[in-house]
């Protein structure tokens, strides 16, 4: 079993919209037996918050399903416990490498950099554009998938 952790700053909008849109992907393909998704924040200023409201409407657009979700903040243990942790942008990537005390194992990634891109995902709680951090974030997690079923 694979496990991925998606994280962003606050965990209510990138990253549970990663783990929603890679959860779907996955059912989709009848591998979720195969993996464990779950997201995590760098920041505490979210903790015990549901998923934005802005994250929900375009998840319901997009008819893709989606949870209750508590923010929490990433751990050190996750990156023992996690196969792959995944970033939205440079500050969430440096911030991860603080908190798990650096990458020696070589599991922390940014999101599109699977998909070939060096760009970082926008956060939409300051843009408003929740469009455009969906594109990224579907574009980012098939290419993520498609890599990881490699794996199986």
């Amino acid at each position: 079993m694979i496990h991925v952790l998606f994280v962003c700053h606050g965990n209510i909008c990138r990253s549970t919209m990663s783990q929603f849109v890679m959860q779907y992907l996955v059912e989709a393909q009848q591998l979720q037996d195969q993996f464990y998704i779950d997201s995590a924040a760098t920041s505490r200023e979210e903790i015990g918050n549901d998923v934005h409201y802005g994250t929900k409407a375009k998840l319901r657009e997009m008819n893709i399903p989606f949870t209750h979700h508590a923010a929490r903040q990433m751990t050190k243990k996750d990156y023992t416990d996690f196969d792959y942790l995944i970033g939205m942008d440079e500050a969430n990537l440096r911030n991860m490498q603080r908190i798990s005390g650096g990458d020696p194992q070589h599991k922390i990634y940014s999101l599109l950099s699977f998909a070939g891109r060096r760009d970082s995902i926008a956060d939409p709680w300051y843009t408003g554009n929740f469009d455009a951090t969906f594109q990224d974030v579907w574009e980012g997690c098939n290419a993520l998938l498609e890599t990881l079923k490699k794996e199986l």
